[in-house]
């Protein structure tokens, strides 16, 4: 009887910070050693729909010039074969939330120590706390060289 074996699921988040960056060489990594394989997802969501208003945005967000942008990145982290082996997504919403819908059915969520919030991540606690409080699956947060 043949059964068909899943590959693994390394999933990363990716904000275009250097601890991030990391992250994603982590995963990239810990895929080959796995025989998984990568998926980036990269998170946006405007000021003020989480909680207390900041300044008037635009509402408009054109998702295919940030997904040029979060390929152009990958590269660069990665390099172009590197980058081409990456599945990536980018997903409207609040970062915590969407990783964690992300982890389900994940072999690992592997996300970097520091990201690129600011004061409202003060408020609220960071991304890879509030992950790995909530996700299906184990996790994985890489300290930034920086940190």
């Amino acid at each position: 009887m043949d059964r068909e074996v899943a590959v693994p699921r390394v999933v990363v988040g990716v904000d275009g910070s250097s601890s991030s960056y990391g992250a994603l060489r982590w995963a990239v990594r810990y895929a080959g050693l796995v025989g998984g394989a990568v998926e980036a997802v990269s998170v946006w969501e405007l000021p003020g729909l989480y909680g207390w208003s900041g300044p008037a945005v635009d509402m408009d967000v054109d998702q295919e010039e940030a997904r040029d942008r979060m390929r152009q990145e990958l590269t660069e982290v990665l390099g172009s074969e590197g980058a081409q082996s990456v599945t990536t997504h980018l997903v409207h919403g609040n970062a915590a939330d969407v990783l964690v819908r992300a982890s389900a059915g994940a072999e690992v969520l592997v996300v970097g120590s520091r990201g690129r919030g600011g004061f409202a991540r003060a408020l609220l606690g960071s991304v890879s706390m509030q992950v790995t409080q909530h996700a299906d699956c184990p996790v994985v947060v890489v300290r930034s060289r920086e940190s």
